[in-house]
């Protein structure tokens, strides 16, 4: 963010902030103004005809099905074939014909059997929820950062008028190693608080499914920007001894959509290993990357992003089907990497001090409806109803094909979802959300009552979402959850969930369980 000008005007397809500092030094004014692009105002046939390459889903089938009579009678109005003429094509094949079409027909449905898509159940999912000595609230917060002595004084400003608009409360979480006194941002306390949040995510999960940590075939750990040696797939086999011959994988430097990026390869995994469990771990590590320099676009970090994570135990195996909560029903993964202005958005760099940090780009909104458009349009025809698709499409060949000036249709996507799992990112990047995609403050209060009560997760934040539609007692039997998810590359990643059985609320283990009864709360307008 350019902090020798005042005041930033940019196109309405761009981030847009303000930042008036008066001549007073001891007052700072900061007026954010951020906007996600309308993405649906400029969709492209590509990203449509790949999400119909994706699957044939229902609405595909009813599609083909409605077509298909209609080639029929074209066929015979043509051909000028009688309905009594097939009766006698059929008639005349003689036995061997017959033998050899059964043989064939068994062959064929031997192959689909084989080939069908393997389904991948959710058995449960469980989030950490660190002690109560780890809270922070929005004044601890400032106080801590001023005690610090690592702010200028117009920075101080900066991150207080940041947190008052944030849309955190004052219950979520910070490493005992940046709340010391001095602080202790080194190797010893990052460790401690990844084993903190690996370790507790994975001891309730071991406890709620009763999976024995020797039964995992497959282990995916995700955590963007602490990668020690041994990694953290290593210190989790090392602490649960887990079986030799484990798929062990660490994803690192893949930003907060890399929860589903994990979800997606366990997916995989799956598919080419039967009768398998996969463990899914994704978190955060703040300690070692508290930014203590001055240059605002790195101290957003600090204001927004909490301790936090999740485990997640997913199955192949038939007989998990009755006992899990979910079936994985879709992923749909976004990468717009190709491009310098994505690629650079979310850069981790130092400072013109040499302190690390992680820059937020003013062009990150633009950044992000662009992935949000290509993502949408691609999950659109595997999930939407068939009137949804017919009236997009109709819309869009009008706009694109026929050149004509017509209003762009917007499908309903709450036709096609009862529960909605979006990033908790940001408090801008939610309006922006709800206001492009029509959501109403119920479809939108599992990620803001999240962000206010857990803060910015990272990679784990939908699931504590889940987490609180699961706390309310909303889940039931069939209803479908997207879950979706952008960070850094640029990228954004869709997961769709089907819920396999009704979801009792106040359930043992959920993070939400203690506080559940106060939610939802009014977030203070910024």
């Amino acid at each position: 963010m350019d902090h020798t000008t005042s005041t930033v005007d940019m196109d309405k397809e761009r981030l847009t902030a303000e930042l008036a500092i008066k001549d007073d030094s001891t007052s700072v004014v900061i007026k954010i103004r951020r906007k996600l692009p309308d993405f649906l105002q400029s969709v492209k046939l590509k990203y449509v005809k790949l999400g119909y390459g994706y699957s044939c889903n229902p609405a595909t089938l009813l599609l083909l099905l409605l077509l298909f009579p209609l080639f029929i009678a074209t066929l015979i109005q043509l051909t000028g074939l009688r309905l009594d003429s097939f009766s006698q094509i059929f008639t005349s094949f003689d036995t061997a014909t017959g033998l050899t079409g059964s043989v064939l027909l068994l062959f064929l449905s031997g192959v689909y059997w084989a080939k069908r898509p393997t389904p991948v159940y959710l058995v449960d999912f469980a989030c950490y929820k660190p002690q109560d000595d780890c809270k922070m609230a929005n004044q601890s917060f400032t106080k801590m950062s001023e005690d610090s002595g690592f702010f200028e004084q117009d920075t101080m400003h900066f991150q207080k008028r940041i947190a008052t608009r944030s849309g955190l409360g004052d219950e979520t979480y910070l490493p005992k190693g940046i709340t010391a006194r001095p602080p202790q941002l080194n190797m010893r306390e990052a460790r401690e608080e990844a084993e903190l949040v690996m370790f507790g995510a994975l001891d309730s999960l071991f406890s709620k499914t009763g999976v024995r940590p020797q039964e995992i075939s497959i282990l995916i750990v995700n955590c963007s920007l602490f990668n020690p040696t041994p990694s953290l797939s290593s210190m989790i086999v090392n602490h649960y001894k887990l079986r030799p011959d484990i798929m062990s994988f660490n994803l690192g430097g893949m930003g907060c959509s890399a929860g589903l990026i994990s979800v997606d390869l366990a997916q995989h995994l799956l598919k080419a290993n039967p009768n398998s469990y996969a463990v899914v771990l994704s978190m955060e590590n703040i300690t070692l990357n508290w930014y203590s320099g001055n240059d605002r676009s790195m101290l957003l970090c600090n204001c927004i992003f909490r301790m936090g994570g999740a485990a997640m135990l997913l199955s192949n195996k038939s007989r998990d089907r009755r006992r899990s909560k979910y079936e994985l029903v879709h992923t749909v993964r976004t990468h717009k990497g190709a491009d310098d202005n994505s690629y650079n958005c979310i850069y981790q760099r130092e400072d013109d001090k040499g302190i690390v940090g992680v820059s937020l780009a003013r062009e990150l909104m633009a950044v992000a409806g662009d992935a949000l458009k290509t993502n949408i349009t691609t999950l659109g025809p595997l999930v939407l109803p068939f009137s949804e698709q017919l009236m997009f499409f109709v819309t869009l060949v009008k706009r694109k094909v026929l050149k004509m000036k017509v209003k762009p249709y917007i499908p309903d996507f709450k036709l096609a979802f009862e529960h909605f799992c979006i990033h908790a990112g940001g408090r801008a990047v939610l309006d922006e959300m709800e206001k492009n995609l029509n959501l109403t403050e119920r479809h939108m209060e599992p990620s803001r009552m999240t962000l206010h009560r857990f803060g910015n997760t990272s990679s784990s934040s939908l699931w504590y979402e889940l987490s609180y539609a699961e706390a309310k007692g909303r889940v039931s039997k069939g209803d479908r959850v997207w879950q979706i998810a952008f960070g850094s590359g640029f990228k954004c990643n869709s997961a769709v969930w089907r819920a396999l059985k009704t979801i009792p609320g106040g359930c043992e283990g959920n993070p939400w369980a203690d506080c559940i009864d106060r939610y939802p709360v009014k977030v203070p307008v910024a």
